[in-house]
């Protein structure tokens, strides 16, 4: 099963947001650079990041490398934490739209509707019934209404996009990764909900250092809405 891709584009995914029914004093915005100066730009306060990489060789063996550390270290995750298998192909920055939203409901007051109902029907469900249920939910209805309204062409969803999204979140005074292709989330260590922007590009400098002349990385926050 196949999705149409996400533009890369922070009005798309605020748009997606307000489908899902994110209230509009949220919004989705682009992290420019990874310097302090510019990390100073994002708007107060950061509930995630999500970051888009170019998927090649020398990103999945850093990934590799990753992930068989996080097996050793078998670090505890907390009840608390949402985390769901992606199953489907293309879904990923809405996998991690949804991953961003649904650790954040202590601050995010969730209207009635299509993400809503997502969380509550995966609730005691295993990381693999949760990403199952994901291709039968109303979701699936919004993602596909917000792709074709980017501005670049919607491409034909059996082709492959050969970039992939990771969502960095905090839960229980720790950063956390979540992608849904990854056996487990990813515990990077202690971080706060002040400082999770910064503690987030550390990360994401580690994924840059991987393949440092490719310019095709990409940083979107969900934020606070600039009045």
């Amino acid at each position: 099963m196949a999705w149409l891709c996400l533009e890369s584009n922070p009005d798309v995914f605020t748009k997606m947001i307000g489908e899902l029914g994110v209230p509009d004093t949220w919004e989705v915005c682009d992290v420019y650079g990874l310097d302090d100066d510019l990390l100073g730009m994002v708007p107060q306060p950061v509930l995630a990041i999500m970051l888009l990489y170019p998927v090649n060789e020398k990103v999945e063996e850093f990934e590799k490398e990753q992930v068989e550390k996080a097996v050793k270290n078998n670090e505890k995750v907390p009840d608390s934490l949402v985390y769901f298998k992606q199953y489907v192909s293309n879904a990923c920055g809405t996998v991690a739209l949804i991953h961003s939203i649904a650790n954040n409901l202590d601050r995010i007051d969730l209207a009635d509707g299509p993400i809503k109902n997502f969380i509550n029907s995966i609730r005691g469900l295993s990381p693999e019934e949760a990403g199952k249920l994901l291709q039968q939910s109303e979701i699936s209805q919004v993602h596909d209404k917000v792709a074709r309204e980017g501005q670049t062409k919607a491409p034909d969803p059996n082709e492959s996009a050969n970039f992939h999204y990771v969502a960095f979140v905090e839960k229980d005074g720790c950063l956390f990764e979540l992608d849904g292709r990854k056996p487990l989330p990813i515990n990077h260590g202690p971080t706060t909900k002040e400082t999770l922007l910064q503690d987030s590009v550390r990360e994401v400098k580690k994924y840059v250092a991987s393949d440092p002349q490719n310019p095709l990385f990409n940083v979107l926050a969900l934020t606070a809405k600039l009045l």
